[in-house]
């Protein structure tokens, strides 16, 4: 995807963010934004922190698992890390959980409120290494985007 394409995804959600700005309905539309505004995902949506673990919250796709632990897979890694996580293979990723055995690439941003870890984004592919540095740029600058808009 163009730079422009993910710049007008930040546009359509701060317009819809406007109506509400509560995290609820913001990741909701954002999850259907990814997902209809990105080619090949099998999965887009978010997971919320809730102690130690993550939970499912607003997602386009397949079913999913429903509660990640800190540290386990690549929503809770990135969530123990607070670092974007980037796997081109997810069958190499040591612990990957397999919730759509279709899944083979992945991209999780962390999600910020009062500096900390709130939610993580959670983007799958059933292509290999289907995240481009364009995509982790666009993608970082729309999570950026909902941080600023969100009311948590």
């Amino acid at each position: 995807m163009k730079q422009s394409d993910y710049k007008m995804m930040c546009r359509q959600i701060r317009s819809l963010a406007e109506i509400s700005d509560h995290y609820m309905p913001v990741l909701a539309n954002a999850s259907a934004i990814l997902y209809e505004g990105m080619d090949n995902l099998n999965w887009a949506g978010f997971y919320l922190t809730e102690e130690e673990h993550l939970i499912l919250g607003p997602f386009q796709g397949k079913f999913a698992c429903v509660r990640i632990e800190k540290g386990k897979g690549v929503c809770g890694t990135a969530y123990e890390t607070d670092e974007t996580q980037v796997v081109a293979d997810v069958h190499q990723f040591p612990g990957h959980i397999a919730c759509d055995s279709a899944s083979n690439s992945e991209i999780v941003i962390p999600l910020h409120s009062k500096g900390k870890v709130v939610a993580v984004m959670d983007i799958d592919s059933p292509l290999f290494d289907r995240f481009s540095k364009e995509d982790i740029e666009g993608l970082s600058e729309f999570a950026r985007t909902l941080e600023e808009i969100i009311r948590w």
